[in-house]
């Protein structure tokens, strides 16, 4: 797919991330970025076209689908992480981190695969983690939905592939954004630049998987060891 011409929708467009998507896909040369969030007003991109939508409310994709019926390439990029372990966090927090990454972004899948195959098949960014493959005694939340949304991804593009939409999973370590500020990590940070750079580049080569950086990589390497090798909270938080 070419991202010149494109019309492109960002969810969580106000800051991290987002704010690099739509930034790159301008200078891309898209024809029309929709820069979304629960907040707009905290969205300041020039050339942007500024639209409120919270994922986790289906009355809000619903409007945000009608007014952006001309998009061609989504990018599922919304996301927390409330920090909550699985046994003993918040249940409240930790159905808020499902609903964010995973049924969030498959509101978004199931209202724009009408319009994407409209239009001819176009194409579906979901940003995910590493945190997909790797369990955490910590935010526990965070994996387990991230976890969740990568097996919705890999189903997806085989649904969508029917009608000709490319689906495009990111996998990444922690990244120099809010997400990570109030975190300590032993190695550099990602720039978001660098991610969203791989990422699109990805889109435009039709790749199934953008694997950017070398713990992402090891983290989906590890899938294929013993669990009990794995799985220890020492290999988790290291």
């Amino acid at each position: 797919m070419h991202i010149a011409d494109s019309v492109a929708l960002v969810t969580g467009a106000s800051r991290g991330l987002g704010r690099h998507f739509v930034t790159q896909l301008l200078e891309r040369g898209a024809t029309k970025v929709y820069a979304t969030a629960r907040n707009p007003e905290r969205v300041d991109l020039p050339g942007a076209e500024v639209l409120r939508l919270d994922i986790t409310d289906p009355v809000s994709v619903a409007a945000v689908a009608k007014a952006a019926s001309d998009v061609t390439l989504l990018v599922n990029n919304a996301g927390i992480n409330t920090i909550n372990n699985l046994v003993n966090g918040d249940l409240d927090q930790i159905q808020l981190e499902m609903d964010t990454a995973y049924y969030g972004p498959l509101r978004m899948i199931r209202a724009f695969a009408p319009i994407l195959e409209a239009g001819g098949g176009g194409a579906i960014v979901n940003v995910l983690s590493a945190a997909s493959w790797v369990p955490s005694e910590y935010w526990g939340a965070y994996s387990a939905a991230k976890a969740a949304a990568w097996s919705m991804t890999n189903s997806v593009r085989l649904e969508l592939s029917r009608q000709n939409t490319l689906v495009t999973g990111v996998y990444l370590g922690p990244t120099d954004t809010d997400l990570a500020q109030g975190l300590s990590f032993p190695f550099e940070l990602n720039d978001p630049a660098d991610v969203v750079r791989a990422a699109l580049d990805g889109v435009e080569a039709k790749q199934s998987e953008v694997i950017a950086d070398g713990l992402s990589a090891r983290a989906k390497a590890n899938l294929a060891l013993d669990p009990a090798v794995v799985y220890t909270p020492a290999a988790a938080t290291a």
